[in-house]
């Protein structure tokens, strides 16, 4: 009977318990679930329960209040990756010249045309490595109609530009001094002739649109933006009604084409000068000052001709605003890459060979290598009329690749390149220091 009796007070209790409202369990303060009855207070009534409005908020089965770990974080926006820098190759070459004596040879009677690709056949290579490959063409090429002659009021044959062209250039600038030996008829011709084999030109034109266009040549994402000019024609004034047919140098009007091409996006600048005075083997002071000056007003690269000898190359060093060093390259001459003359290195030239480098996180553009490639035209006759070649000077004296060359040839060839290598050297060994332009 104790069993029975004790269990029945047991269930009595229970039941007193339960009249009593208090629950056998309570709820954990993080429950998001509402809960009907009596409070704490013994007040009737609802009691809603705040629920938390995050992804964090604990779930009803979690009595911890710990944050729940299977709550997937937030996605972020794809981002587009930055390009690795870019490299590409600028190459120029000195003075295209056309004397008379270098035509005869390359006509060909049946077809009644002239064939110039000879002439570069040694340095094509070279030439074809260049993103953009420059040629500094020191003659109107208007043709026969305009009469065929050399020194001093030149005029060549319309083919050389396909001699150009297959030689691997694709930039042809003409500011100087012969611009106008053919006057604005010549002008024409000669762009006429460059265009149809589809050469960029720059320094002479047609019409004041023309002369006003910005030219920038874009290879690899890289925009090169180009200019020309010349001191002068030779004492040949300008026509009347086209006063914009060949730039001439004027410190200003440069200045301002330089400031638009940056603004127009140039990422570098190449500037052609035809400047300084002839046969004379290092700068002038005139020189020296505008070359400096244009680079620290934002141009990259002064590729200069005129002298028909070479000159010293030299590093220009930009201090700008922000404190970080720009390199400016300044090419004084780059001698004649072609031409009947001889003696006095007037039958040497360079290639000049320069690394540039685009940093697409940077947005900047800088030169990096400098190499300089002396050149020698190469000049022999069969029967009554000469012949040319240019070679590539170093492999040449190495590799002794003319065989009709002699010893003694060959040691004035070695002669006249320690020449021009220490000529080249006496300039680039230091860099010269500018501030930038305010």
């Amino acid at each position: 009977m104790v069993k029975p009796m004790r269990a029945a007070l047991c269930f009595i209790a229970f039941l007193a318990i339960l009249l009593s409202g208090c629950s056998l369990d309570e709820r954990s303060p993080g429950s998001e679930t509402q809960e009907t009855g009596q409070n704490r207070n013994g007040d009737s009534g609802t009691e809603e329960l705040p629920v938390p409005e995050n992804d964090n908020a604990s779930s009803p089965d979690d009595a911890s209040g710990e944050t729940n770990t299977n709550v997937p974080a937030p996605v972020e926006e794809p981002t587009e990756p930055i390009a690795p820098p870019t490299n590409a190759t600028w190459v120029a070459a000195g003075d295209v010249m056309m004397h008379m004596p270098q035509l005869p040879a390359y006509y060909d009677a049946k077809t009644k045309r002239y064939d110039f690709s000879p002439y570069f056949e040694s340095v094509r290579a070279i030439i074809s490595e260049g993103d953009w490959s420059l040629a500094n063409l020191e003659t109107p090429i208007a043709g026969k109609a305009l009469g065929y002659s050399g020194f001093p009021m030149f005029n060549a044959p319309t083919e050389l530009a396909e001699a150009l062209r297959e030689a691997g250039f694709t930039i042809v600038t003409n500011a100087n001094n012969h611009s106008l030996d053919r006057g604005a008829e010549g002008i024409s011709r000669t762009l006429a002739a460059l265009e149809a084999q589809q050469l960029v030109t720059k320094g002479t034109y047609r019409s004041k649109a023309e002369a006003e266009k910005l030219t920038i040549v874009e290879k690899k994402g890289i925009r090169m933006g180009l200019l020309a000019y010349t001191y002068g024609t030779n004492g040949i004034p300008l026509p009347d009604a086209m006063p914009y047919a060949v730039d001439l140098i004027d410190e200003q009007k440069m200045l301002g084409d330089i400031a638009k091409l940056k603004e127009a996006g140039a990422d570098f600048i190449t500037v052609a000068l035809h400047f300084g005075t002839e046969y004379q083997t290092s700068p002038s002071d005139e020189q020296m000052k505008l070359a400096r000056k244009l680079i620290a007003h934002g141009a990259d690269i002064i590729a200069g001709a005129h002298p028909h000898v070479v000159q010293p190359y030299e590093m220009v060093e930009v201090t700008e605003q922000d404190g970080t060093i720009r390199k400016g390259l300044v090419i004084y001459s780059m001698g004649n890459f072609i031409s009947n003359q001889r003696g006095g290195t007037k039958d040497y030239g360079l290639l000049m060979k320069v690394g540039i480098r685009k940093d697409h996180a940077t947005g900047k553009t800088t030169i990096q290598e400098v190499e300089p490639i002396p050149t020698w035209v190469y000049r022999y006759k069969t029967g009554k009329v000469n012949h040319y070649r240019i070679v590539p000077l170093g492999e040449t004296i190495a590799e002794r690749s003319i065989p009709d060359l002699s010893r003694a040839e060959y040691d004035a060839l070695a002669r006249g390149k320690a020449t021009i290598d220490q000529r080249l050297a006496s300039m680039s060994a230091a860099p010269v220091t500018v501030p930038a332009a305010p």
